[in-house]
């Protein structure tokens, strides 16, 4: 791993960024023509981030961060089947990125619908079939108010982060000898802000 870019440096990283971003003063860095032909040889993320499919939920902006800097996976609900499972590897394995953030966000659709209960229509229950047991209790209960919502949205970005420390054969050894770190964060949409859940 390059000494410039550890977990905890990364993640830091990532709060400033959002930092920025939440009060108004990003400063959107590398997203110019000199950035893209500097990445046209290779990429170099310094984290990989599993985020919801929500358009309001863009981790490049919300991070302030720019071309090459974050190795970006985005599915509804930041769930993780094998494909995306072999995504976060890749960049683990082969682009030696040291951090690894699943992103939960306020009043989140998927959520909301795995609470909401009834049989979801066409490939919904897939989804919602990863998310209920991540959320237990509040799986089909009914209640979806925002705040209970948000609860169990953080509920199931901590099951979908300990899901990965536990993953073999290239993560969880990678995180037992401190190469690579999996955090959850929870991003308020109306603060703009992001809350690191567990470190």
């Amino acid at each position: 791993m390059k000494p410039d870019r550890t977990a905890n440096d990364s993640l830091q990283r990532l709060l400033d960024g959002n930092r920025r971003f939440a009060q108004g003063t990003a400063e959107h860095p590398r997203q110019d023509a000199q950035a893209r032909r500097a990445l046209v040889a290779g990429q170099s993320p310094f984290a990989v981030l599993l985020g919801c499919s929500d358009s309001r939920i863009s981790p490049e902006i919300l991070f302030d961060q720019g071309l090459g800097d974050l190795f970006v996976i985005r599915v509804a609900g930041n769930v993780v089947d094998d494909v995306v499972l072999g995504s976060i590897e890749y960049a683990v394995a082969h682009l030696e990125v040291p951090l690894v953030v699943v992103l939960a966000h306020s009043s989140c659709g998927a959520v909301t619908a795995t609470m909401a209960g009834g049989e979801p229509e066409g490939h919904l229950g897939a989804l919602t079939g990863k998310i209920g047991p991540a959320i237990g209790a509040h799986a089909g209960c009914g209640d979806v108010d925002a705040e209970r919502v948000n609860e169990a949205a953080r509920a199931n970005a901590q099951a979908v982060a300990e899901e990965l420390r536990h993953s073999r054969p290239i993560l969880s050894p990678r995180i037992t000898n401190g190469t690579t770190k999996v955090v959850a964060a929870f991003y308020d949409r109306a603060s703009g802000e992001v809350h690191v859940l567990d470190t």
